[in-house]
């Protein structure tokens, strides 16, 4: 099947591409292909088709489509002669899917507000979206840019923008842009680092706005662009906002790393963000028609007593993990950045089907009167106020640990702590990972805890799940292979994975199998492993 978009070449397309963060609007990192490999040998070669230098600090996942993969990345790879490595930049690197050769490099130098808005050789942050021969990607410097998936090797310099500074035949060609920084406002904190989601004519982005220096927030010092856009909904084709939403505005915690998804919902289209402030907010795609959202629901993914404190591990939490859709359920669990370190987590399973505030309770005022949201924390217990149940709450049920043991405590394995990876779900059975090393297996529908195992260095990426088998990579660049099962006994080999090999470096990100090959990044090697 040929099909063509716009002014680009024409490509085959592929039926088992993942052309976005896991592989669909839904988020959940479940192929439908069969015979990925199950064993391999990266320092001997055995199994490996081919592998590319990356960086040296990949957080981008292997983006594959219409015979390509991309991957984000910083520059220490020096693919283009004239941006040696000392030469910071962020980078989206694209490879031929059957040899590996690489094809082009998108090359965006740092901001010069340096670490506050875009931390020095951390590269791109986010993951491309591809649709036929076109990609859209956000950017270390907070922007949004669609690309022609041939570079400029098609020799021709296609959409608005034609002064581009790198124009040979390894560069990329860039059609549109959009600055979020300069024209929207928007600061980040540290990085930008959405990865886009879209359907028909438009792209869904975070402009990932926050809390550049949060220490000097204050009352008197609030947050510093509480009116910037959270979210948005671009037209893919021109790159015009077709509407924006500036949740959460002053009640920003930090900042917000997370990416949406989106899904039709008993007939009702919603694309569901992680935000800045510990909440979970769902759109109609199409907006209210005059540029501005329409709200279908909100969720408070904190306890209401919980106060934001970085110092303390019991502090409100942000949300980093991408919401996953799955059987009309949407799954979050709470996190915090890295640099803040494990604490107490929770995996929500959340009703989209309830509209207007769903969250499991609400503050009231000595009256009765519901309170507004606040920033650091939202019950104030000496005023009087109360938490109360929400009549309207979309809890469908809350893992925060299980004492599976029967010991009469929840011990470290069988405890939720922060995650910033997203979840995996097939056939009911859900598998996440927290930023602690635990691996929780649970069941989808009731949230009920059926194993554990501890990698022992830190999850960042989500599990693949192809046919019976889960897939998870870690920091200290093991990759371990379960089976799906609920069973402890038959998902694990007498208590260990069922196999286990090191890859060489930190895997940061998740596995995507696609067209017959597993792909798999650690912080500076992408390898296609083939059985």
């Amino acid at each position: 099947m040929l099909i063509t978009w716009g002014v680009g070449s024409v490509h085959p397309l592929q039926a088992a591409d993942v052309p976005q963060k896991g592989g669909s609007g839904n988020r959940n990192n479940v192929s439908q292909e069969k015979n990925a490999p199950r064993e391999w040998d990266v320092d001997a070669g055995d199994g490996v088709k081919w592998s590319r230098e990356l960086g040296s600090t990949t957080y981008g996942s292997p983006i594959v489509a219409q015979g390509k993969v991309f991957v984000a990345t910083n520059n220490d790879a020096e693919y283009l002669e004239k941006y040696p490595k000392a030469v910071d930049l962020g980078c989206l690197l694209c490879f031929d899917e059957q040899t590996g050769e690489f094809l082009w490099q998108l090359s965006r130098p740092k901001l010069e507000a340096g670490d506050v808005y875009d931390w020095a050789h951390q590269g791109i942050c986010s993951d491309p979206y591809v649709e036929q021969d076109r990609l859209w990607i956000v950017t270390n410097r907070c922007e949004v840019l669609c690309l022609d998936t041939d570079g400029f090797a098609d020799q021709k310099n296609d959409g608005a923008i034609t002064d581009e500074v790198d124009q040979d035949p390894h560069s990329a060609d860039i059609l549109w842009q959009l600055d979020m920084l300069n024209d929207l406002g928007v600061q980040p904190r540290n990085m930008t680092t959405c990865s886009i989601t879209g359907a028909g004519d438009l792209i869904f982005v975070s402009t990932s706005n926050g809390v550049p220096e949060v220490e000097t927030v204050t009352e008197d010092n609030p947050v510093p662009a509480p009116t910037a856009p959270s979210f948005l909904a671009i037209d893919k084709k021109s790159g015009k906002i077709v509407w924006q939403d500036n949740s959460p505005g002053p009640n920003l915690l930090q900042g917000a790393w997370s990416s949406p998804a989106y899904a039709v919902i008993e007939g009702q289209a919603q694309v569901i963000f992680a935000a800045g402030d510990g909440y979970c907010y769902s759109f109609d795609p199409a907006g209210d028609g005059d540029g501005k959202s329409r709200l279908l629901w909100k969720f408070d993914c904190n306890p209401k007593s919980s106060k934001w404190d970085i110092f303390d591990e019991e502090s409100r939490n942000n949300l980093i993990a991408t919401p996953v859709i799955y059987n009309e359920t949407v799954y979050i669990a709470v996190g915090q950045d890295p640099e803040i370190g494990d604490g107490p987590g929770c995996l929500w399973a959340i009703s989209p089907l309830k509209r207007g505030d769903v969250s499991p309770t609400l503050v009231v005022d000595q009256s009765g009167m519901p309170v507004p949201q606040r920033r650091v924390q939202e019950l104030n217990a000496e005023a009087g106020e109360k938490e109360i149940p929400n009549p309207n709450s979309a809890v469908v049920w809350k893992f925060t640990g299980e004492d599976l043991d029967d010991s009469g405590s929840i011990g470290f394995e069988e405890e939720m702590s922060r995650a910033i990876a997203s979840v995996t779900i097939k056939d009911d059975i859900l598998i996440v990972g927290c930023f602690s090393g635990t691996v929780h297996c649970l069941n989808a529908k009731t949230g009920k805890a059926y194993w554990t195992y501890d990698m022992f260095a830190h999850i960042w990426g989500a599990a693949l799940i192809v046919e019976d088998l889960v897939y998870l990579g870690d920091e200290d660049g093991d990759l371990a292979m379960f089976k799906l099962s609920a069973d402890p006994e038959e998902a694990l080999n007498g208590g260990e994975p069922q196999w286990e090999t090191n890859m060489g470096g930190a895997i940061y990100t998740p596995p995507v199998f696609a067209n017959g090959t597993l792909f798999i990044t650690t912080t500076n090697t992408l390898y296609a492993i083939e059985k």
